[in-house]
């Protein structure tokens, strides 16, 4: 697969081009240092794949991608979070915040992988999210690209998921099954049928009613956890 690195920093392409060694399956065919050199050298040389600053001198990556005809598959690079929504309003593949993770990078490619051979079965299961992983949240007109180490409670309101985070509480479209199998259990525990907790967040426990445990978490939130978890979680924090 050819891919094109496209970033007006020197030391950033070259950064990226030393990640990407560790994947033959992408050919670096050339750099752009911004947007008009970039449209130039799609024409000639075709990449299937675009790594993709946002912010350049001139056109911003957004501009380059509005001015092609046919776009490749595109993975963006910034150090700027703050373009999360509009980067997947242009269906990119990913959004890799600098400076670029290679357990992050990681997933972006075997998510690309993944995406070029249809119904080929994965090496490996799907990366289950861990604290260091960021989350795209929406709610309404608001949006935020947030750690998951910094949620504390994931809440079940109907056909909804409240997630609690600094003092903010945005609601998604999500259930909590389909949230629960995506992350890590070693940081993250099904409390309930409503509840889903950060294990780096606890800060006390007490026994409750027909044998299940009421927790505290850091900020004040309490959380009961079911007689069927108590023992469970007992023995996950415990030595």
């Amino acid at each position: 697969m050819k891919a094109l690195i496209v970033d007006d920093e020197r030391l950033a392409r070259k950064e990226l081009t030393s990640l990407l060694q560790e994947y033959p399956e992408i050919e670096i065919v050339g750099e752009a240092v911004n947007a008009e050199d970039a449209e130039e050298k799609i024409k000639t040389l075709q990449p299937d794949l675009l790594f993709l600053d946002i912010q350049m001198p001139g056109k911003t990556g957004f501009e380059l991608l509005q001015s092609l005809e046919s776009v490749p598959e595109v993975i963006f690079t910034t150090a700027y979070d703050e373009y999360a929504l509009k980067a997947f309003d242009f269906n990119a593949l990913d959004y890799l915040l600098k400076p670029i993770e290679t357990d992050r990078l990681k997933e972006s490619i075997t998510k690309l992988l993944s995406k070029a051979t249809p119904g080929k079965p994965s090496d490996e299961p799907e990366k289950k999210l861990g604290p260091s992983d960021r989350v795209f949240v929406k709610d309404g007109d608001k949006c935020w690209f947030v750690k998951l180490e910094n949620i504390r409670l994931f809440e079940s309101d109907g056909n909804y998921i409240k997630i609690y985070f600094d003092n903010f509480k945005p609601m998604i479209h999500k259930s909590l099954n389909a949230l629960d199998e995506r992350l890590d259990d070693r940081s993250f525990f099904r409390a309930s049928r409503k509840h889903i907790i950060n294990l780096n967040w606890v800060e006390g426990i007490e026994s409750w009613f027909n044998g299940g445990l009421m927790v505290m978490l850091k900020g004040g939130d309490k959380v009961e956890v079911s007689r069927r978890q108590a023992s469970r979680f007992k023995e996950m924090m415990s030595l």
